[in-house]
Formats: C-alpha cells, sequence, structure tokens
C-alpha cells in the first residue's frame, strides 16, 4: 500500500450540484420519435433526464451548482481565490467560460479563473491540475465546476447517442488538507486512432464561415460500435496498470464512480473490471450521460450517501472523446 505521505495533497470540502427544471421522461420521448410505448426507456437505458430551454444560461447552471456547494457547506464565496471550468462543451469561444460563470456568481471580480478541457474527463483532469497549484500554495480554496448541455447538440436522427444525454452541473470546493486525504495515483492517455468517432465539428477553426460547414457540424456525432471496440480493447490493461501503481486491486477500493457514457458501457465496464454493484455508482438511470458533469455529480451522490468520506479509496474512471481513457485514486 502506499504510505499517506506518499499523497499529493488534495481535500474536497464541498460539493453541490444542479439541474434545469424540465425533467424530460423517455416516455415524452416515445411519443416525439412515434415509438411504441416503453422503446425509448429500453433502449436508452434511462427514465428521465433534464433537459434546458432556450432562454438557460450554461454559466447560470454552473454558479448555481457552485452556490449549492458553498450554501451547503456555508462557505464564504470569498474565501474562493480560483475558479476551474471544467466542461467539453464551452459556452462560447472567446471569451473563456470561466469568465461567464465568474460574472454569473457570487464570488469578487478579480478571482483567478481558466478553462479545463479534455471531453468527458475534463473534471478528473482539472482535480490533478487543481492538486498540483495547492501544492505550490498559490492558491488555497479552488472551485471547480462543469456544467454541460448536451441537449443544444443533439442530432435526432441518430437515436443511438441522442436519447443518452441529459443537462447538468455540478462544483467540487478543494483545498490542500492536511495531509491525510489526496490523489494515491492517477493516469490520463489519449488514443487519436479514436479522434473521429465522437465529435462535434464546429466551434473553432476546423469548421466555420469561411472554411465551409453544415448543420450537421453542430451537432453530436458518434460511431457507436467503433468507439466501443476501442474502448473495451483498452480498459482493461490501462485500469491494471493505474492499480498497480498504487499497490491495490479492485476488491480494494471502496467507491468507483465512473462516467455515466451509457447503460450498456456502464455495465461492460463493471463487468470487464470486476466491479462489485456495491463498489459502483451508477446514476445513469435519472440523469443520463452529463457529458464532463457526469463524474462530479455521482462523485456528490456518493458524498451524499455515505459512499465518499470515512472510505479509504474511491476511484474516478472516465472514458472521453480524443479518444482519452482516466483514472484517478482518491483517499478521502
Amino acid at each position: 500500500m502506499k504510505n499517506s505521505n506518499e499523497l499529493i495533497p488534495l481535500k474536497i470540502i464541498a460539493s453541490g450540484t444542479a439541474l434545469p427544471e424540465n425533467r424530460v421522461y423517455s416516455s415524452d420521448l416515445d411519443i416525439k420519435l412515434n415509438k411504441p410505448n416503453g422503446f425509448v426507456q429500453k433502449r436508452s437505458g434511462i427514465e428521465y433526464r433534464y433537459h434546458s430551454d432556450y432562454e438557460m444560461s450554461q454559466a447560470k447552471l454552473a454558479a448555481d451548482a457552485l452556490h449549492a456547494a458553498l450554501q451547503n457547506h456555508q462557505i464564504s464565496p470569498g474565501s474562493i481565490d480560483l475558479l476551474i471550468f471544467a466542461s467539453a462543451i464551452p459556452i462560447q469561444t472567446l471569451p473563456y467560460s470561466a469568465a461567464h460563470v465568474l460574472k454569473e456568481s457570487q464570488l469578487k471580480a478579480g478571482t483567478a479563473c481558466f478553462d479545463i478541457n479534455s471531453s468527458c474527463v475534463s473534471f478528473v483532469s482539472a482535480l490533478n491540475v487543481a492538486s498540483g497549484l495547492l501544492a505550490t500554495k498559490q492558491y488555497k480554496r479552488i472551485a471547480i465546476v462543469t456544467a454541460e448541455m448536451p441537449s443544444r447538440g443533439l442530432d435526432w436522427e441518430q437515436p443511438e447517442s441522442a436519447l443518452i444525454f441529459g443537462d447538468g452541473a455540478a462544483c467540487m470546493i478543494v483545498e490542500r488538507g492536511d495531509g491525510q486525504s489526496g490523489i494515491v495515483t492517477y493516469k490520463h492517455e489519449t488514443y487519436p486512432e479514436g479522434l473521429e468517432l465522437c465529435e462535434v465539428r464546429c466551434g473553432g477553426t476546423r469548421k466555420n464561415l469561411r472554411t465551409g460547414m453544415d448543420d450537421s457540424d453542430f451537432l453530436f456525432q458518434m460511431q457507436g460500435k467503433p468507439l466501443f471496440k476501442l474502448t473495451a480493447s483498452l480498459i482493461e490493461d490501462f485500469t491494471d496498470r493505474v492499480l498497480s501503481s498504487a499497490n491495490l486491486t479492485m476488491p480494494e477500493i471502496d467507491t468507483v464512480i465512473p462516467h455515466q457514457a451509457s447503460h450498456l458501457g456502464l455495465e461492460h465496464i463493471r463487468k470487464r473490471l470486476n466491479i462489485s454493484d456495491e463498489q459502483f455508482m451508477n446514476i445513469y438511470r435519472h440523469r443520463g450521460n452529463q457529458v464532463a458533469a457526469s463524474i462530479p455529480s455521482a462523485l456528490h451522490e456518493a458524498i451524499m450517501t455515505d459512499r465518499y468520506y470515512g472510505r479509504d479509496y474511491v476511484m474516478l474512471l472516465g472514458t472521453a472523446a480524443g479518444l482519452s481513457l482516466s483514472e484517478m485514486i482518491l483517499k478521502p
């Protein structure tokens, strides 16, 4: 086992989530898509998910999650000295999204902020970056906020992907702590042969008014079977290397918090990695795939249901467009 002195110090001191008001049941989508009753729930594995209306602000949703974390734990907004926005989907190209969130928040003007985007594992990347910044003592208290609205980019001609997504936001507030809590190990790998298997092509220099684009370039596109095949070929060896780096085995992990990719993907990961039902954190049935907000939302649920604090080891586990694999083992 790794000695606690080898931990990268990091303490989650508060968490919060936010959801749009609009709850979309799979039965609603049966009607929308002219399908028989029960079709969408069977296909997607979701009872309901949340979709924002077109008036809702992503920055406001992010700020709501931040404020929930502050209020739940009675933390002063003025004590936050860095805000990290960790999401796959930006609010706009420029300025960066964290500046928009800062404007909507109760944090003071002048607070340092920036974005991190590594698709669906953005939160895990941000947690790792935050630990390094806290170690330098340049910052004392960091808010990591993730907010996603994938509902605005769904291609309803591709039900395989359109049925599984939900909107939402989550926030974790972290400090360096007393050294008893922290990151045991962390690994992130990217395999660019999966680059085109999961993408939204517009929003940058590749597809725009000057270079040419069409409507589908604005929408989420996924090649499910090859994406699944590539992920499946990599995930076992990757996880073995993560566990070995910490001198741990999967049964020693108390709680596993995966990216809530899809019901089939979650079950495949659980079985492939020999994770028990008791270890596995699954909120997919009532949230769907919330992109980068999935992992912190499930982490918040673990905190609220006594599956985080007081445990020995918690694993964050995600796959993302790129194709990226990311895992982190935390000592709460």
